[in-house]
C-alpha cells in the first residue's frame, strides 16, 4: 500500500469541539441553505463560527439549531475517515479552501451519514464523546450579512 502524505496541521483542536463544528456546519446548511462557516475560532472553553446569511435568524431558529445539533450528537454516530485524491474530491467538495501546496491526497472526515468534509483536524471517535452543545450568544452584522454564534460544550 502506498504511504499517504498529507500537509502538516498547524493547529491543536479540542477534538469534541472540533467534531461539533462539523455537525453545526452541516446543520446550518440544512436549516438555512448557507455554506459552511466562513470563519472559525475553535477552543476548549468556548468557540465561535461566522456564517454568510441573507437575514438574521430568529430566536426560534437559533433554538432549532441548538436542538438539532444536540439531536445529532445524541445519535452516537461514528466518526470515520477516508483518503481520496484531489481529483476524486472535485465536484464532491469545495476545494477553494485548500492551500495551493495541498497534498494530492486529501482526508475526508465523516460524521455518520450526517456530514462529510475535507479536514486534517483531530476528532472524537463517536459523537457520544462531545457532550451537549450550548449557544452562549449570537449577533448579526447587517452590513456584511454575517451571523456569528458563540458556543460551548457542557
Amino acid at each position: 500500500m502506498e504511504e499517504i502524505i498529507l500537509n502538516d496541521h498547524n493547529k491543536q483542536e479540542y477534538p469534541p469541539m472540533h467534531t461539533c463544528e462539523h455537525i453545526i456546519n452541516q446543520t446550518m446548511i440544512r436549516l438555512f441553505g448557507c455554506g459552511r462557516s466562513i470563519s472559525a475560532h475553535i477552543e476548549r472553553k468556548k468557540s465561535k463560527l461566522d456564517y454568510r446569511l441573507e437575514t438574521c435568524p430568529t430566536e426560534e431558529e437559533v433554538k432549532k439549531l441548538e436542538q438539532t445539533v444536540n439531536e445529532v450528537i445524541a445519535q452516537h454516530l461514528s466518526i470515520i475517515t477516508e483518503f481520496i485524491t484531489q481529483e476524486e474530491a472535485k465536484g464532491r467538495f469545495d476545494l477553494a479552501r485548500l492551500p495551493e501546496d495541498a497534498s494530492k491526497t486529501v482526508r475526508v472526515v465523516k460524521v455518520g451519514d450526517y456530514d462529510e468534509c475535507l479536514c486534517i483536524g483531530i476528532h472524537v471517535n463517536n459523537t457520544s464523546e462531545i457532550g451537549t452543545f450550548k449557544i452562549i450568544s449570537h449577533d448579526w452584522n447587517e452590513e456584511n450579512k454575517c451571523w456569528r454564534i458563540r458556543f460551548k460544550l457542557v
